[in-house]
């Protein structure tokens, strides 16, 4: 049995049921439709723009040339535009002109809409897939209240290199973990079912596919992998969105085996299309058309035929499509047929949301007071609670409520950095700083800056404002550096005088991560670092408050802040869930789904690599003729599903309800005893991994395959059961057949993916 073979009768089963379902009566509808279209309208229908002053890659459309596009009817839909009035106006142009076919209105809602959610690698850290999924459907609520019908996300790339800024968009480094992320964004944005509701929308999975495999971390660079490799480690995300029944695809920036992503058959034809049976439609990312003349393929005319021939049925911001393929049907490089077949998938979406029957169906206006309420925060406030990751802990934490307290750190009394990258929302300015969130338990904390982000402040100022200055050159803007970094400090240590302890919120900006900001040293900025220097100099116990979007090189932190609390990007609620877990209201339970690093020459650093020949245990110290380091160890300072929590968790030996299972049927239930040792009540995320003893191709040392997040009492202790068959211990193999092998399986449960107790199993024919 072949690959193709088995995932077809795995999606064909699951999509019957979810979003390839049509309504009665669209397909004779649409053919009636496109029965009417001219070549070019249909073309049109597969171009898709910017709004007016949205800054997207290195392009901002003006409005007259999307007008124009509109009345000639060359244009299927706008995206980056929440304005229910503006959207109303050129949806009116849309009908009025060319076939009269409504547009698609899309967004980049990545983590909330107006109510700012944690960013997506936070968000993966609570490891609580009702909750994300909670996230996705206020999201959802949120957008469709803003004329929105269609979201770019989830961002479901497997990401192995905390250099890569785009990591913080998503679910870190397990494609199993990130499988479970995809499904439930999917359902949280487009439902449980084919019906798409007037508060949901129409989710778009992307980066497809490897982005985040980019060569070094550095954004739009190559991929080299081999496909039994993808298989096995990165596109389990995207097939899980597409058996939760995702209605659209965007393809990503890299190259896959010579051919970019965006042309590569291989993925959007036999590996998407054919093989997982997905049946909505594939967007470019950003210019990504143009951008393929760049990887020496060929002019726009000749990427445009490819793309479309691959698979892809819009066009982003290239006007690839609109320019060259009434001349390519000419020279017949592509035929009407294969832009028949684009145009069908678009008009099925808008089918899919109902603009057929009421084009301005989102854009009524009515619902403003579902946005930005008590309620969203309140899933905010949730989410950022669980979102945390105690890292480390002397016991100072959870502070009492007594002690005097300085609040010190350029990120301190800083509310639009909360939102992290890929904020949209006009709230910004509105988020719960950290001191505001910790004044509510101590009034008379005190506040310094205490440093500014970077030593130099022309670096600071490129960092902090290059993309106004890129597209608004003469826009007014405050000076990177207001105060010098030496009186910045200097106010900082005498408040740190008068207090009990330190809180240091310290960290990146948000213009440090996202799109376009691979870093090659991920410490701690320069400037922050000299005042951890200063205040460590005091003598005063330090609660390290961790702003971040990637994991950093936390070496000299570890070894001298008497607490850390990586907090990442938090949102709307952000100082009110940060101070309730300070002071124990909140218990932290965050896991890391990234590991970090000692040093950044350990990147790209994973804990689901494979063994050498020489290997090497990943914390002994240098030896020669192995596999290691002379400097380091191999090993990450804090290791996937890593996170403390105020509470110690004991885990009992693993038992197995059979040591022997069929490699074809059956299940084994795996369980194990954990004890709350603590006197709070907690949350712990119990995680089950996997080691093939031999194999028939090498496999990873270790494999994520279940785990279950899990309420206790304060000194309660509770059995947790897996049920693991077959399918949990298969993978592909040499010749891309998915099978589970006969031989002897290492079964572990613990509470990382270093500190585990297994059990054999043997799986027999």
């Amino acid at each position: 049995m072949n690959l193709r073979t088995i995932v077809i009768s795995v999606a064909a089963s699951t999509l019957a049921l979810s979003s390839c379902t049509p309504k009665s009566g669209m397909d004779s509808y649409i053919d009636s439709l496109m029965g009417k279209m001219t070549l070019e309208q249909k073309i049109g229908q597969l171009n898709l723009h910017s709004a007016p002053g949205f800054v997207s890659a290195m392009k901002v459309t003006e409005e007259d040339g999307n007008v124009k596009l509109l009345r000639e009817g060359r244009l299927g839909g706008i995206y980056g535009n929440g304005d229910v009035q503006y959207l109303r106006q050129i949806q009116q142009i849309a009908l009025d002109s060319g076939a009269g076919i409504p547009l698609i209105f899309g967004m980049d809602v990545i983590h909330g809409h107006e109510t700012v959610m944690p960013i997506p690698l936070a968000l993966s850290t609570s490891w609580n897939m009702e909750l994300i999924e909670k996230t996705a459907r206020t999201a959802a609520k949120e957008a469709t209240a803003c004329g929105i019908n269609w979201v770019f996300s989830p961002m479901v790339d497997v990401a192995r290199d905390a250099r890569w800024g785009r990591i913080a968009e998503g679910g870190g480094e397990d494609p199993y973990l990130g499988g479970e992320i995809a499904k439930a964004m999917v359902r949280g944005y487009q439902g449980d079912d084919a019906e798409i509701s007037d508060d949901e929308v129409l989710a778009c999975v992307k980066h497809y596919a490897l982005y985040g495999a980019a060569e070094a971390g550095r954004d739009y660079n190559t991929v080299n992998l081999g496909r039994q490799e993808i298989l096995n480690g990165y596109m389990r995300p995207y097939h899980e969105a597409a058996k939760a029944g995702a209605a659209s695809y965007m393809s990503s920036f890299n190259e896959f085996e010579g051919v970019p992503a965006t042309m590569n058959s291989y993925l959007m034809d036999e590996l998407l299309r054919r093989s997982w049976g997905f049946n909505g439609f594939i967007v470019t990312d950003a210019t990504a058309i143009a951008e393929e003349v760049n990887h020496g393929i060929g002019d726009l005319q000749e990427v445009s035929a490819r793309s479309l021939k691959a698979g892809v049925d819009m066009d982003m911001n290239s006007d690839g499509f609109i320019e060259t393929l009434v001349q390519s049907v000419k020279e017949g490089r592509v035929s009407e047929k294969d832009i028949d077949r684009a145009c069908r998938k678009i008009l099925e979406a808008k089918y899919r949301l109902g603009l057929f029957e009421d084009p301005f169906k989102y854009l009524k206006g009515e619902r403003a007071n579902e946005i930005y309420t008590p309620e969203t925060k309140a899933v905010a406030y949730e989410a950022a609670c669980e979102s945390q990751v105690l890292l480390k802990n002397d016991g100072i934490l959870p502070l009492k409520g007594n002690e005097r307290v300085a609040v010190i750190g350029p990120l301190a009394d800083n509310p639009s950095e909360m939102t992290g990258c890929w904020s949209m929302s006009s709230k910004a300015g509105d988020c719960a700083s950290i001191l505001s969130g910790i004044r509510r338990h101590c009034p008379g904390a005190t506040y310094s800056q205490g440093s500014n982000i970077f030593l130099d402040e022309q670096f600071e100022d490129k960092v902090k404002y290059g993309l106004i200055r890129m597209f608004s050159p003469s826009t007014p803007l405050p000076k990177a550096h207001a105060l010098p970094q030496s009186a910045l400090v200097a106010d900082a240590l005498s408040k740190a005088r008068g207090a009990d302890v330190i809180v240091a919120c310290v960290g990146e900006i948000t213009a440090l991560n996202g799109e376009g900001a691979s870093r090659a040293d991920i410490c701690i900025p320069d400037a922050q670092k000299e005042l951890l220097r200063s205040l460590k100099a005091t003598g005063k116990p330090i609660v390290l408050v961790l702003t971040t979007g990637r994991p950093l090189t936390l070496g000299w932190e570890n070894d001298n802040m008497n607490a850390i609390l990586c907090t990442w990007n938090l949102g709307t609620e952000a100082g009110n869930a940060i101070a309730d877990v300070l002071y124990g209201k909140v218990n932290p339970s965050g896991k890391l789904t990234t590991s970090f690093p000692y040093h950044v020459g350990q990147e790209p650093l994973y804990y689901n690599h494979k063994n050498t020949g020489r290997p090497h245990p990943d914390y002994a110290p240098y030896q020669k003729f192995v596999s290691c380091y002379i400097d380091v160890v191999n090993g990450p300072l804090y290791p996937f599903g890593y996170g403390l929590s105020y509470n110690s968790y004991k885990y009992g030996e693993v038992k197995l309800s059979s040591t022997e299972m069929p490699s074809t049927d059956g299940s084994v239930q795996v369980s194990v005893d954990v004890n709350n040792e603590g006197k709070m009540d907690g949350k712990e995320t119990v995680q089950l991994y996997i080691h093939a003893k031999y194999s028939s191709s090498t496999r990873p040392v270790k494999e994520l395959k279940a785990f279950r997040k899990v309420d206790f009492k304060a000194g309660e202790t509770k059995t947790v059961t897996f049920t693991l068959t077959p399918e949990d211990l298969s993978y592909y193999d040499h010749d891309l057949r998915w099978v589970c092998e006969k031989g002897e399986y290492d079964i572990m449960i613990g509470p990382n993916c270093n500190d585990l107790k297994g059990s054999t199993l043997k799986v027999v024919r």
